[in-house]
């Protein structure tokens, strides 16, 4: 039996390629993203035993504080269109530094937002250039890292 056009749209994965990335609002391609994870230390408890319980010490685990928020975003250089990240990094200094929230919209066929992760107060901590070979021919990709505090997920 074959699906409908309704049934694979609510039942298979979008693809990853079709994403948008805005930095204070502004859309800024980028080749590839990585690094949206949201992980929490881990603390451990342990007490004494309850009366009658088994003996030794019981231990408990929890999630303890948001672990340390590391995004990585690829680009191509294009002419005229990398200097608001290298205004960004170049502008920070220490103890200043300009924070910016950045949304990844991973989208649907016809371009409207379905999933969006947002990184909050984020700056960059670094700008990579490309690597250069002379006997290469591919495009020279920049990567720029950032540090935030930390990533959410909602579905639109």
């Amino acid at each position: 039996m074959a699906l409908t056009k309704e049934e694979i749209k609510n039942n298979y994965p979008l693809p990853s390629y079709n994403y948008r990335v805005l930095i204070d609002g502004t859309s800024i391609a980028f080749s590839q993203v990585s690094g949206l994870n949201m992980t929490f230390e881990t603390t451990t408890y342990k007490e004494s035993p309850v009366d009658g319980g088994a003996p030794g010490p019981v231990t408990m685990r929890m999630p303890a504080q948001h672990s340390d928020v590391t995004v990585t975003m690829q680009k191509g250089i294009v002419r005229g269109k990398s200097a608001p990240l290298y205004d960004w990094i170049n502008g920070t200094q220490l103890n200043m530094v300009e924070k910016k929230d950045v949304s990844i919209e991973l989208c649907d066929e016809n371009g409207a937002a379905v999933f969006v992760w947002k990184v909050i107060n984020a700056f960059p901590t670094g700008l990579e250039a490309p690597t250069f070979d002379a006997s290469s021919n591919d495009a020279s990709i920049q990567s720029l890292t950032l540090m935030a505090d930390r990533v959410t997920m909602e579905e639109i």
